[in-house]
């Protein structure tokens, strides 16, 4: 981030009537920015608190210091110190990442915190804020994680003496369990739908994998002989990125009737090429695998209408189903953690020894057992864009 360095800032002091409550002080000053002339202001405090112009001006001296410090590139506003962690380390992050980041920001904590002056944001303030949003609690979780990431970037840089984030209170327990499939609901769904989208919903209901891994994947990385999928990107909003976590790039063990079930795929797939998408779609030349949202939409949702099934699906939901069947059978925490891929132990609960790879790979052919449909892999229509275009619109 990058200020021009300007004159010393006198700023002025004036009184400003509410409609609610008692009048205020307010200071204004203007300073240099890359975006030009910026003109700021800020609450000094009301009435009550300064009664005279002169009490008011002496609480203004501190900041009128810090607005006038010899290092101009100090952000001063919350909205000045994410243009700086923008500027400086979001790139480095994984693009998943990076799109969460600034939703959250832009929707929710720009908005109501963004000008004010990083010394005015409260703990307890930011607390009763997130406790009076209407979202869920990992939502609110997520804000009050980004504004804790934001902080901490302002204390690496000695900006800031503590990180008023540390001590917000905010759960990020849910308040109603997502829903999972049973195994007989799994059986019926997939013997209802076809291939592609069939082969789809076996592979990130056997393994796990999160959909932008499943949709990362080429031929190259499924290697039948040794019996395991090699993952190295994920596809998010068809931007190819690194894997989320060192622990996401773990080979993931392929055995049984999802082998088969994938090896039919290759050979009845348009593009089977090393270096083509397992699931590229047709519509595109086979140059970028299909949206998410479109066999979701198009095909597993109306499959399981069908068959029954009124949870709310997703395809979240496959990875959870997963590892609620991998628990109910009985497989040690351990060995879920590693089929799961999780970086951290909080998620699965952790155990120190890392878990050997035979008992993955049992624990998964048990799986794929269990949920191997008795119908026949099927041939189904491909997907287009058109379908895409109308998923991701609506």
């Amino acid at each position: 981030m990058k200020f021009t360095r300007q004159r010393y800032q006198s700023g002025s002091l004036s009184r400003e009537v509410r409609k609610a409550g008692p009048a205020v002080w307010i200071f204004r000053w203007r300073e240099n920015a890359t975006e030009g002339r910026v003109y700021r202001k800020v609450v000094v405090g009301t009435i009550e608190q300064f009664p005279t112009k002169t009490a008011a001006k002496r609480a203004v001296e501190t900041f009128r210091s810090t607005i006038n410090a010899v290092n101009p590139a100090v952000p001063v506003t919350l909205r000045q110190l994410v243009k700086h962690y923008e500027e400086n380390e979001l790139p480095s992050k994984a693009f998943s990442t990076q799109r969460t980041f600034q939703t959250s920001l832009k929707t929710w904590v720009l908005p109501k915190w963004g000008e004010h002056r990083l010394s005015d944001v409260r703990t307890v303030e930011v607390e009763g804020w997130l406790h009076s949003l209407p979202l869920a609690n990992a939502t609110k979780a997520k804000i009050r994680n980004t504004m804790h990431v934001i902080f901490a970037h302002a204390g690496r840089n000695e900006w800031i003496a503590t990180n008023p984030m540390t001590l917000v209170r905010q759960s990020a327990k849910r308040e109603k369990l997502p829903d999972v499939l049973e195994l007989d609901e799994l059986k019926k769904l997939l013997a209802e739908l076809e291939n592609p989208a069939r082969a789809l919903v076996f592979l990130t209901a056997a393994t796990g994998l999160r959909v932008s891994e499943a949709l990362g994947l080429k031929w190259s990385d499924v290697d039948f002989a040794a019996g395991e999928i090699r993952l190295s990107r994920a596809v998010v909003h068809q931007h190819v990125g690194d894997m989320k976590t060192e622990a996401s790039q773990k080979p993931v063990p392929m055995d049984g009737a999802l082998l088969d079930a994938l090896h039919d795929w290759s050979r009845q797939a348009p593009y089977r090429q090393k270096d083509d998408w397992v699931f590229a779609s047709p519509d595109m030349d086979g140059k970028q695998p299909y949206w998410p949202e479109t066999p979701l939409k198009c095909y597993v949702l109306p499959a399981a209408k069908r068959v029954g099934i009124t949870k709310a699906l997703g395809w979240h939901s496959f990875r959870r189903t997963f590892a609620t069947l991998l628990k109910g059978g009985g497989e040690d925490v351990k060995t879920v953690q590693e089929l799961m891929r999780h970086a951290s132990s909080r998620l699965t609960l952790d155990v120190y020894a890392q878990a050997l790879t035979p008992a993955k790979r049992a624990a998964h052919l048990k799986l794929v057992g269990l949920i191997h449909p008795a119908a026949e892999t099927a041939i189904g229509p491909s997907w287009s864009h058109a379908e895409a275009a109308v998923a991701v619109s609506s």
